[in-house]
């Protein structure tokens, strides 16, 4: 298992190497001159004040932005590291809070992996994983509210509770300023969690349930208040005519394009790896006693519920990011990670289940059948890694003519000129400058204020 448990990390690892081709693109070019001129406060005022409200965001952007692309650089590998630590803290609690006992490389080698398909499995691992702005904004959160439950998971005396419920209530205000994505799922989990909480937890647990997810809802919803009613937020929703969201036609639309998406994620064969690392917990799970532990009746009613949280919240999600995206917002996968990490938890209990009745059915063949699993995992982590290689090659190339590009910028301004010529570099369908037949305005402005000069202007066009 040791030898195993090696093979995500090394995946993790080559992609953190691959980081060092990373360069700005996107809202990138906005950020850095913010946080170089004015310092890191302004850069989070300008979140609250222009940009869209996420005050939590304009903070983790403007930690890595002040490294400049440095920074950007360096995101991916420790934004891997805390990611596979929460999650694996996670997963250990987990195991710990059904009595489940496992070999003990278990719960890494199922956080690495699980981690891993989220942030490579995807249809454009560029904007998932290296492009910060992203991440930030709709693959971290998901991670850090699945590891806000440690707390209530672990909370067995009085002070412990307590603990657990102020510590809610801070990550879902953090939350509400973070993603509003992340939290339209946190929340409608919370509140079948309370309304289910009869039948999904013990008498003894329920008032301590509600409590705390009373606490974590207020959190988020306090924290989705100070965002919606920010300056940046209200200046986002009139660019964008969002008040056209709730429009019939609007809404339909948002229908279409859901379903669209929900198409794509049920035809990527690379989710079977979240599967056959349910198999795998399954078949080797033991309970407290030693013997094969067996699913109660509340299993169903957790898989039934978790699926009705994923399609509504991701119905809600998809209709909230339109005004901002339009007919695009079915194929720009990073919006999708606020949801995706449900249905991959989805995915892994339904291999959970199947994997425990093998074992209990098919005792004898349980660690065959334990040995596929982990084969298929290996055999799917390198499909993934040679995917990375692929991308690798385009990251590389783009950063080396950015690298010459920005050379021959900086002599030009250096030199007093007010107007240069850039060459739109795009990786992974990413914004660049005159980018969408010109319909892009925004990013030449802002490699304008980078370089520091009026504008730039389109360097494959010839001049007159």
């Amino acid at each position: 298992m040791a030898l195993l448990v090696l093979l995500p990390l090394a995946l993790f690892s080559a992609a953190s190497w691959f980081a060092r081709w990373v360069r700005p693109s996107g809202d990138e070019w906005c950020f850095l001159p913010i946080v170089r001129d004015d310092g890191f406060v302004a850069l989070v005022d300008q979140f609250y004040s222009t940009d869209n409200g996420r005050i939590a965001n304009g903070v983790l952007v403007a930690s890595y932005a002040a490294f400049g692309v440095t920074g950007q650089q360096w995101y991916a590998a420790i934004s891997s590291v805390v990611m596979l630590v929460l999650l694996w803290a996670w997963a250990w609690t987990l195991f710990r809070c059904v009595e489940w006992q496992v070999p003990r490389g278990i719960p890494l080698f199922s956080a690495a992996i699980f981690l891993a398909v989220f942030c490579f499995g995807s249809v454009n691992t560029y904007k998932t994983f290296f492009w910060p702005a992203s991440s930030v904004s709709h693959t971290f959160p998901p991670v850090l509210a699945a590891a806000a439950t440690i707390p209530a998971l672990l909370a067995t005396s009085r002070r412990g509770k307590v603990a657990a419920t102020a510590s809610a209530f801070v990550l879902g205000a953090v939350m509400g300023t973070l993603s509003e994505e992340t939290s339209v799922v946190a929340l409608s989990l919370l509140a079948l969690a309370v309304l289910l909480s009869r039948r999904l937890f013990p008498a003894v647990r329920i008032t301590f349930v509600r409590t705390w997810c009373a606490a974590a809802g207020a959190g988020i919803l306090i924290g989705t208040a100070v965002l919606l009613t920010s300056p940046g937020s209200r200046n986002r929703r009139t660019r964008h005519h969002a008040d056209s969201m709730f429009a019939p036609d609007s809404l339909l639309a948002s229908m279409r394009g859901y379903a669209h998406i929900l198409y794509i994620l049920a035809t990527n064969w690379q989710y079977l790896c979240v599967i056959a690392v349910g198999v795998l917990i399954g078949t080797l799970a033991r309970g407290a006693d030693g013997h094969i532990p067996r699913p109660d009746r509340r299993t169903s009613l957790l898989l039934a519920s978790g699926a009705a949280a994923l399609l509504f919240s991701g119905y809600v999600c998809t209709v909230i990011a339109r005004p901002a995206f339009g007919p695009s917002v079915s194929t720009a996968n990073r919006l999708w990670n606020d949801y995706l990490f449900l249905l991959l938890l989805l995915l892994t209990s339904a291999g959970g289940l199947l994997g425990n009745l093998i074992a209990r059915r098919y005792r004898p063949q349980a660690k065959p059948v334990a040995m596929g699993a982990a084969l298929v995992c290996v055999a799917l982590t390198a499909v993934l890694a040679t995917s990375l290689r692929t991308l690798e090659t385009d990251m590389r190339v783009r950063a080396e003519a950015w690298d010459s590009q920005d050379h021959l910028l900086r002599e030009q301004a250096g030199a007093g000129a007010t107007v240069l010529p850039y060459t739109p570099l795009v990786v992974s369908k990413m914004s660049e400058p005159f980018g969408n037949n010109g319909n892009r305005p925004w990013p030449a402005s802002c490699v304008a204020t980078y370089y520091r000069v009026e504008k730039i202007t389109d360097g494959r066009i010839p001049p007159n």
